[in-house]
């Protein structure tokens, strides 16, 4: 009995961990679920799309003005329409699978986010060449 209360317990506490509360800001506001996302060790040509996750923690609507990648192997696309506090938005990138090798890229992101109107997104990885054939 007690070791089925010492799982319960533990699978409580790690529930808690992933719900994590943002800090809400006075206007407009951009916190990431993660700002770099590692692709790993990929196939060459494998599927490049990734997707940076943020949520409005402000009390204004989001609006993101421009996304550049930091070449153009890596093709961000964004949100139209303003993010409404509160709301999820999404940035897509996709990196040219292509290329082999190791590489790191960036993501500008300028938006009218209070205190940081540009964030830097990172994107890195390794593309493997296509195996040798005999």
């Amino acid at each position: 009995m007690l070791a089925v209360a010492g799982v319960t317990a533990s699978n409580a506490q790690s529930a808690k961990k992933g719900t994590a509360k943002v800090a809400k800001i006075e206007g407009a506001g951009m916190a990431f679920e993660t700002e770099t996302i590692d692709y790993g060790t990929i196939a060459h040509n494998a599927d490049g799309k990734r997707e940076f996750v943020f949520v409005n923690n402000g009390t204004k609507p989001l609006i993101i003005t421009n996304t550049q990648g930091s070449c153009g192997c890596t093709v961000p696309t964004t949100p139209k329409e303003p993010i409404a506090p509160g709301a999820k938005g999404i940035i897509g990138v996709k990196y040219a699978t292509d290329r082999v090798g190791a590489f790191t890229k960036t993501v500008t992101v300028t938006s009218n986010a209070e205190g940081q109107p540009t964030k830097v997104l990172t994107i890195k990885g390794t593309v493997l060449p296509d195996p040798v054939k005999s």
